[in-house]
């Protein structure tokens, strides 16, 4: 089984997110901490898990790039398996940037049972850094996705900004709030009045509006 690492609410929780990492910070990074603390604090627990490639740098402290998203779903559906097996009422699926797009992958399948009610991305890598002509955007997950998709989105990230977003059409199960001059982390610049802090709190509140949604 897979090493899973919990953050629970201290109260009432009414549902579950299993949060990915992205393709290059393990699922303790601080961005990872920071929002699975936030969003524990609004009744969501959180459940997040490494992926074998990044489970394997941890081992032997080599970094190794990432298979393809696609190679990874069969991992994120084992484990979600495993969430469910392991608890009770409604999950999301979800990750940081690579981990939210192998998500939305997974969510375009027909082998997730009724429990999971969406996909949660933080940071969606809409397309690669400085690749942001149209054969390089990862639209087709979100538009197969079977499972309505909520996205905390920087309005400056290097992978799909706000001007960049708003000029392409997206299903309407897509929802995005942007975050105030966010980059890929949601972490505004020093001059800007927001505060990464600030960015990761809305972020984690919004997530669990749209799962209280999902389930009223």
């Amino acid at each position: 089984m897979t090493e899973i690492l919990w953050t629970r609410p201290e109260g009432e929780c009414f549902g579950t997110l299993v949060l990915a990492h992205g393709a290059g910070a393990p699922m303790d990074a601080n961005f990872m901490n920071r929002f699975a603390e936030a969003l524990a604090m609004h009744g969501v627990a959180v459940a997040r898990f490494e992926f074998a490639y990044m489970a394997k740098r941890r081992e032997t402290g080599r970094k190794s790039p990432p298979p393809r998203a696609d190679k990874l779903i069969g991992e994120f559906q084992k484990v979600t398996q495993q969430i469910l097996e392991e608890t009770e009422g409604p999950l999301l699926i979800g990750g940081k940037s690579m981990g939210g797009r192998v998500a939305a992958i997974l969510a375009g399948g027909d082998s997730l049972p009724k429990r999971v009610t969406g996909v949660a991305c933080l940071g969606y890598p809409f397309h690669p850094i400085g690749k942001s002509d149209a054969e390089h955007w990862r639209l087709e997950p979100l538009q197969n996705a079977q499972r309505p998709v909520f996205i905390a989105q920087g309005d400056r990230d290097q992978m799909g900004n706000k001007s960049e977003v708003k000029a392409i059409e997206l299903p309407e199960t897509v929802s995005i709030d942007w975050l105030e001059d966010g980059n890929h982390d949601l972490a505004p610049r020093g001059a800007s009045p927001a505060t990464w802090k600030g960015n990761i709190e809305q972020s984690a509140l919004k997530t669990a509006e749209f799962l209280k949604a999902l389930i009223s």
